[in-house]
This record gives structure tokens, sequence and C-alpha cells, in this order.
């Protein structure tokens, strides 16, 4: 029994992040779940009590998922620089993942206290990470810059998935050279 209710749970989340990914969290909704999975709408509220809580149940599993790409991308890296570059990358490769433009779509929405927390702790392990490359460079305000530079990655996001008229290697590519150009500034 216990495993059918946790099969039935990763098809709820699995949906979830389909709805998310497609419509943003206005599509998520207990009855588009419901039609999704095959599940009475009765039955998606025994999983979960709200719209957050599946936020925050998708916040809990995938922005680490994300986060271990981008940090194993970044330790591959053989210089530090290579580490800034590899942060920008893989963020950007990401774009596309299903887990990822549902993480966005999240961020961007209104979310209860808990769902930002852990958005924010697992961006801040990201942030730390880039932080401590910008040191080893020699830059003398290296959480700063990281900020600063977390911006150029997210402008580049939404660059790519509003499907600008550049191709994303070409924006991934714009983002990589004004980080690196600006973080020995």
């Amino acid at each position: 029994m216990a495993e059918h209710r946790s099969m039935q749970r990763a098809a709820l989340l699995d949906a979830a992040r389909s709805l998310l990914s497609e419509g943003g969290t206005e599509a998520l909704t207990f009855p588009a779940l419901a039609e999704r999975t095959g599940l009475a709408r009765s039955s998606v509220y025994e999983y979960f009590r709200s719209r957050a809580a599946v936020v925050e149940e998708l916040c809990e599993v995938d922005f680490p998922v994300w986060a271990a790409e981008v940090a194993s991308a970044m330790e591959r890296a053989p210089s530090a620089e290579g580490k800034v570059e590899a942060y920008v990358r893989q963020q950007l490769a990401l774009v596309g993942d299903r887990r990822h433009r549902a993480v966005v779509a999240i961020s961007a929405s209104e979310l209860d206290a808990g769902a930002r927390e852990k958005i924010r702790a697992a961006h801040g392990g990201l942030v730390a990470m880039v932080v401590e490359a910008l040191g080893d460079m020699g830059h003398g305000q290296p959480r700063l810059a990281a900020m600063l530079l977390q911006g150029v990655v997210d402008a580049a996001v939404r660059r790519i998935e509003l499907g600008a008229a550049e191709d994303p290697s070409v924006v991934t590519d714009a983002a990589v050279a004004m980080a690196l150009r600006g973080v020995r500034g």
C-alpha cells in the first residue's frame, strides 16, 4: 500500500511539474492535477492539503537536484574561472528542463513563507559556491559579485525562455562573456 501511495504521490508531482512548466502557477489546480493523473479530486486532497503544499514539496524535491547538477558542473571545472563559467552555463543548460521550468514558475509566484525559505536556502547554496570561486579569483567583494552574477544568469534564463530572437547558445555565450569580464574587473 505504501509503495502504491508513493507512486501516486510521484505521479501527482510529475503532473504538477508539467502544469507549471506549461502554464505557470495559475495552471496548477487540483482539478487539473486530478485530470492529469486520473485520480479523483478528493484523492488529490489526501496527498496535498493545498496548492502551496504541492509547490513546497516540488521545491524540496527538485531544487536540490537542480542545484546538485550545477554544483557537479562546477566541481569538474579545473580553475576558479572555469567554475564561474560552469555556474552560468549549467544553469542556462537546464532552462529547457521541465523541472527547472517548474522551479522558475514557482519562484515567480506568490509563495508561502515555507516554500520561499526552501528556495532561498537552495539558491543560497548555489550562490555560496560561486562566492568561493570569485574569492579564489581574488575578487574584492565576492558576495556582491555573486549576487550581480546571478542577476545576469536570471536575465539570460528569461531571455531564453521567451524564445527570444537569439539562439539559446548565443544568449549563453553572451552571459558567460559578460560574467567573466565582469568578475575579472
